[in-house]
C-alpha cells in the first residue's frame, strides 16, 4: 500500500489508490460486482490466500466499499455487496476491461462479455450500447463469460449467484 501522508502533493488518484490500487481489492470488487459474494467462493475464485482475502475484505468494509451481510445464523455466514460507494467503481472496472481487452487481447475472444441489459448490445468503452445508443448505467448491464473464458484458469463464474454462469445485472449490490 502506499503511504499516507502526501506532504508534497494533494492527489485524488493517490488518495483513491489506498483504497483500491491494490490487485486484490479491485479484483474483490469486480468478483463482487458479478456475483461472486461469499468469503470461501472469492478465495476459490481468486486464488487469494485465506489471510490477504480477510484483510482486504476488512478494509474495503471499513471503507465503505462493501458491506457484510448476513446469510446464515449458525454459524454466522456472511456475504459480501457493493455499497453504493463501491458500485461507482463499477466504470472504473469497465474501462480496465476494455482497455485489457484491446491491449493484451485473448486469441479466443474476451474472458467476460458485457451487454446492455435492455437490448443485448455490446457496452462500449465510452458505456454506450452499440445497439440502441443508450448510456449504460451499472444496474443496466448484464456480465457473462465471454470465448475467452477458461475454466481451468479461473474460477471466478462458477462461483456467481444465482447460478454458475448465470448472468445477472450490476449495480444492485
Amino acid at each position: 500500500m502506499l503511504r499516507r501522508e502526501y506532504d508534497t502533493q494533494v492527489c485524488s488518484v493517490a488518495r483513491s489508490l489506498e483504497v483500491v490500487g491494490e490487485r486484490w481489492s479491485l479484483l474483490i470488487v469486480r468478483s463482487v460486482l458479478i456475483g461472486v459474494r461469499r468469503f470461501d467462493h472469492l478465495q476459490h475464485a481468486l486464488g487469494v490466500t485465506r489471510s490477504v482475502l480477510t484483510d482486504r475484505l476488512k478494509r474495503l468494509e471499513a471503507e465503505g466499499v462493501i458491506e457484510r451481510r448476513q446469510y446464515h445464523e449458525r454459524p454466522a455466514r456472511y456475504e459480501y455487496h457493493l455499497t453504493p460507494k463501491g458500485r461507482e467503481l463499477w466504470p472504473v472496472i469497465h474501462h480496465l476491461m476494455d482497455w485489457g481487452d484491446r491491449h493484451y487481447p485473448n486469441p479466443s475472444g474476451p474472458p467476460t462479455v458485457v451487454t446492455h441489459r435492455d437490448c443485448g448490445g455490446h457496452v462500449s468503452a465510452d458505456l454506450h450500447c452499440d445497439r440502441c445508443d443508450a448510456t449504460v448505467r451499472p444496474g443496466q448491464v448484464r456480465v457473462a463469460p465471454g470465448p475467452g473464458y477458461d475454466p481451468e484458469r479461473s474460477g471466478t463464474w462458477a462461483h456467481v449467484t444465482p447460478g454458475a454462469g448465470e448472468p445477472r445485472a450490476v449495480g444492485r449490490g
